[in-house]
């Protein structure tokens, strides 16, 4: 079974998943079981948890897929003009100041010695030029991370965590694992109760990553998410949403995953239906299946619309191990399919 990768505040503001319950998203040719567990507390602890809780699968289920095809790299040929490592993360020659061993606190954030990481909770804050070993946790408003490397990783790990927050940018930053086995970092860019808004998530250089970016709403855009980190029981996601219908827009990114599981892009009804998601002039190759669509037991998506993407056979002939996507349903109100191609200029038709 694949454990469910999300999790949402309940009346009584706790986290809480369903200790017994079960999600299934239909994934075709390799149907993966979703499960839920129960979380209580909002300490950093209860955070890691979330993140080791909803991330990572049985071993069994990670023997559905292969790892990944024999011979295969983890980062191929990207097409012309789509970000690379060049146009993405801190810009070389920035200089960078550590975090906490330079520097430990300024306007609106401080390093939290005694948990290991830095805490964003004054509203307006801007935050640039820092390299932090460790997690951002972000608890205000109208927040800008600029020229930040950020590494960190291992069990219950995560980069930048979101709390109720609306409108933070993370852009122009690099974010990765130590490794990408047991020391990558499991979620890159997280929002942890999915109710964050106008999020931006721009020029970013995320790898050794189980899941890259994981949030509900806003614009994710110019980013370059590749080589990825698993270890036994991981789920292997690019961006990743839950359900929701808030307008989230994937934009111009480069998302390489050279894993046969799970996706590049993956919109899954874990907790309500899909709506209003826009995933546009990306490229995209790997996974189980490159996309999945937003089909699931909670409702009729609507309004996704897929266009202008340019799917790579660099890994799987058809994108992902087993095809370009899945759970998609093209008779949606508002569902749009179109000008989508493999590599070679081949039309890829709406499922």
């Amino acid at each position: 079974m694949v454990v469910s990768h999300n999790e949402k505040e309940n009346s009584f503001g706790e986290t809480t998943m369903t200790a017994t319950g079960t999600h299934t998203a239909s994934h075709t040719q390799a149907r993966t079981t979703r499960r839920t567990r129960s979380l209580r507390g909002h300490g950093r602890a209860a955070l890691a948890a979330a993140a080791t809780a909803t991330l990572l699968a049985s071993t069994a289920a990670a023997a559905l897929l292969p790892a990944a095809p024999a011979g295969a790299a983890a980062t191929g040929t990207i097409a012309a003009g789509f970000p690379a490592a060049a146009t993405t993360g801190v810009p070389a020659g920035t200089t960078l100041k550590t975090v906490p061993g330079t520097v430990s606190s300024g306007p609106g954030w401080a390093w939290n010695s005694s948990g290991g990481y830095l805490e964003v909770s004054g509203n307006g804050a801007t935050l640039t030029g820092l390299r932090v070993n460790g997690n951002i946790d972000v608890s205000a408003d109208n927040v800008t991370l600029n020229n930040i490397k950020l590494i960190a990783g291992g069990d219950g790990s995560m980069g930048v965590s979101l709390r109720h927050t609306s409108n933070v940018t993370i852009e122009h930053s690099t974010i990765a694992g130590l490794d990408t086995t047991s020391n990558r970092l499991m979620v890159g860019i997280k929002d942890i109760y999915g109710d964050a808004t106008g999020t931006v998530v721009a020029g970013d250089n995320i790898s050794k990553t189980s899941t890259a970016v994981q949030i509900y709403a806003g614009t994710i855009e110019n980013n370059y998410i590749h080589n990825p980190g698993m270890t036994t029981g991981d789920h292997v996601n690019g961006i990743t949403t839950n359900g929701d219908d808030q307008p989230l827009l994937i934009q111009h990114n480069t998302i390489l995953n050279h894993y046969a599981q799970t996706d590049a892009i993956g919109l899954f009804q874990d907790f309500s239906t899909v709506s209003n998601v826009t995933i546009n002039d990306n490229f995209l190759a790997g996974g189980g299946y490159t996309i999945y669509g937003g089909m699931g037991s909670k409702g009729r998506s609507s309004n996704i619309v897929i266009t202008n993407n340019t799917i790579s056979t660099m890994y799987h002939p058809t994108g992902g191990y087993y095809g370009p996507v899945a759970d998609y349903d093209s008779t949606a109100p508002g569902n749009t399919w179109s000008a989508n191609t493999y590599t070679t200029g081949k039309t890829i038709p709406a499922p």
